[in-house]
């Protein structure tokens, strides 16, 4: 699921969960996220937290490479924080169709 989050767009944590079929296993993922390897080409960056906040600190080398990666997909962050409507995946129609 995590391949899947197109460029441009984020998902949240716990979406993310629960389209890997873990439930409310948010936790578990950022645990998983926290492990990939430094040349994963898997989109890490893309997950935040629910409210959209970019959840590494702006401090560390991960956290300003996340940012990076997002702002060259055209993601625009204000205050560390992405709009979830517009750039949130999946779209709610294709939650519910699901």
């Amino acid at each position: 699921m995590l391949a899947a989050i197109p460029p441009g767009r984020v998902c949240s944590y716990g979406t993310l969960a629960q389209l890997a079929g873990l439930g409310r296993g948010a936790r578990l993922v950022g645990r998983w996220l926290g492990q990939l390897p430094d040349d994963t080409t898997l989109p890490w960056h893309r997950v935040l937290n629910s409210q959209g906040r970019l959840s590494l600190p702006a401090d560390h080398p991960a956290g300003q490479e996340q940012a990076r990666r997002l702002l060259d997909e055209g993601v625009i962050i204000h205050n560390r924080r992405v709009n979830m409507a517009r750039y949130g995946w999946p779209d709610p129609i294709e939650t519910t169709s699901r």
